[in-house]
């Protein structure tokens, strides 16, 4: 319970009496309870002095119990009011709280207000989600381990995808065939929708697969990830399905020097917005700059999307232990699409990546 401990450490530094976490993945991070609750209440309490405590739906309390929590846990069913309640189990733990630290990137204006109600005199001017960013930005050696096998069941993925490729299946029905092949594996659940996106369709970076058929002679995007033990998976690979035209080949070639080289001089040291500059660079010498139009990366962990963005302006040092994507692409409209993506975890003097399907350009026969 050792991240438990640095937020009981930073509240009673900053003189807070009371932490409110409600983002359910920084929940699992600090409990080893995971449940999306929709819309119901799920919460964690964290005080500078006493045991803390979660507050949750309470068709979910056994579980709580049973994923190893030692301390309280309340539960309420669905009739009653969840903010009275959690007054009631606070206020039998202390006086009412008058200093509170909130994720204020995470809290939902309707529940900020059901609080200000029951506690009408405490202040919420502490913000907890910086520290909670800083605390999942360094994965210990055993949630590296979960990541790696994450990115192996995304290397399977990969080769259930690129052997489905067919001009007589939609891209829809690649994405079923790869999630299909991923449950009888016993993975549930992908980290994120599978996008696969052939010819002209991967022009469009976060385009949803569409009910056409795999176009031939063209290169097709696949950018997938898979959930193992809480942790996740995220990589990309573009591979040409038949015989592509030089313009297509050409912007393969370029992304992929440009994630060879950011992968090469990812290590301790370098800052997030170098590291993105030495791949943009590329691609802008080039001539493609103008279609490279996202970050270079962003973390991974118990979430596909988290803390640090690789990106300009981002002057974060990285440090062993960071784990991130290393991304670019190169999106021409109405012509075609290339993103390479591995997610890697820097080490003392370099990076390891979690997934490792070739990279060179594979040619796959048209069928």
């Amino acid at each position: 319970m050792s991240h438990l401990t640095t937020v009981q450490n930073w509240l009673e530094q900053n003189k807070f009496d009371i932490a409110y976490v409600s983002d359910w993945h920084n929940i699992q991070y600090f409990t080893g309870f995971g449940s999306d609750p929709i819309e119901r209440t799920l919460a964690l309490f964290i005080f500078p002095d006493k045991d803390p405590f979660i507050f949750a739906p309470a068709l979910e309390v056994e579980a709580v119990k049973k994923a190893g929590w030692p301390y309280p846990v309340y539960g309420y069913l669905d009739h009653e009011d969840p903010y009275a309640l959690i007054k009631k189990h606070i206020l039998a733990l202390t006086s009412a709280p008058k200093k509170w630290a909130l994720e204020k990137n995470a809290l939902t204006v309707e529940r900020y207000e059901k609080l200000k109600t029951n506690f009408p005199e405490a202040s919420f001017t502490g913000d907890i989600s910086s520290l909670i960013e800083h605390e999942k930005l360094f994965k210990t050696p055993a949630e590296i381990e979960k990541l790696k096998v994450a990115g192996k069941w995304a290397d399977v993925a990969f080769e259930v995808g690129f052997k489905a490729l067919s001009t007589s299946r939609t891209e829809q029905d690649i994405v079923a065939e790869i999630e299909y092949e991923m449950k009888k594996n016993g993975i549930m659940h992908m980290s994120f929708d599978t996008i696969i996106q052939s010819g002209a369709n991967a022009a469009d970076p976060h385009g949803a697969p569409k009910a056409d058929l795999i176009k031939p002679n063209a290169l097709c995007l696949f950018d997938l990830g898979v959930e193992y033990a809480g942790y996740m998976s995220d990589a990309s690979r573009t591979v040409a399905f038949g015989e592509v035209d030089q313009k297509s080949a050409e912007i393969y070639q370029v992304c992929l020097e440009a994630q060879l080289a950011a992968m090469a001089a990812a290590r301790p040291g370098i800052t997030a917005q170098e590291l993105d500059k030495i791949a943009r660079d590329i691609i802008t010498k080039a001539g493609y700059g103008e279609y490279f139009i996202h970050r270079l990366g962003h973390g991974i962990g118990q979430s596909d999307h988290e803390f640090p963005s690789i990106m300009e302006g981002n002057e974060l040092v990285l440090e062993p232990g960071m784990c991130f994507s290393i991304e670019p692409g190169i999106y021409i409209p109405q012509v075609a699409g290339v993103r390479i993506e591995d997610c890697v975890y820097i080490t003392e003097d370099g990076c390891e990546a979690f997934t490792h399907t070739p990279k060179e350009l594979l040619v796959l026969p048209v069928k």
